[in-house]
């Protein structure tokens, strides 16, 4: 699977090294490619940088793991390059009355499928998702588009947790919710921020 991470961060810099140890062509979509070829990090020495525009037209899955204030522009940038493309947007926008750009990513880029990820936990969580030996649960909403959400429940898994489908886009709200609790618990609570969720039943 070709996939374009925009973002190279604590999350995006995670993810992308995660699908690149699991098979999948990655590369990250950057603003200052050549600056980030120069700073390559060692956890990832070979997935390379390129612009959005580059990352984006040659993949067949764009992952948004950028701050919230960068987002709106990117996407109204590159909204041609996006449109046919499965979009996951794993970005949080606190300071907004909605923490996703899903709408943004919708109105912007027609005939995508539009999947919420990636958001609910701490990137900590994607780098170690194992707890006693049991895997976490990461919580996502899209379409329901079979094709389309084998891919994203395939990530979900090459990254070593277990896709649980909340439902579609409506459900936006409960997925946004976990982060909350996460945040309540992993800082309010001082349970710190290696913890995740478990969905049980019989």
């Amino acid at each position: 699977m070709k996939i374009a991470v925009i973002g190279s961060g604590k999350l995006g810099g995670t993810l992308g090294g995660k699908w690149a140890e699991a098979g999948h062509d990655v590369v990250f979509g950057v603003r200052e490619p050549e600056r980030k070829r120069a700073e390559r990090s060692a956890e990832n020495p070979d997935i390379p940088f390129e612009s959005p525009h580059e990352a984006i037209v040659g993949s067949q899955v764009v992952v948004f793991a950028v701050p919230a204030s960068a987002m709106a522009g990117i996407v109204e940038t590159h909204a041609d390059d996006l449109k046919g493309k499965i979009l996951v947007d794993g970005t949080n926008d606190f300071g907004s009355a909605g923490m996703s750009h899903v709408d943004k990513l919708l109105t912007s880029a027609p005939g995508a499928k539009v999947f919420r990820a990636f958001n609910s936990l701490g990137w900590e969580n994607f780098a170690d998702p194992t707890f006693g030996g049991e895997r976490a649960d990461l919580f996502y909403c899209g379409p329901e588009d079979t094709q389309a959400s084998k891919v994203v429940e395939g990530l979900i898994q090459d990254v070593g947790l277990r896709p649980i489908r909340v439902g579609d886009l409506e459900q936006v709200s409960i997925v946004d919710s976990v982060l909350t609790l996460w945040f309540t618990l992993a800082v309010g609570r001082g349970l710190g921020r290696h913890m995740a969720f478990k969905v049980i039943r019989d």
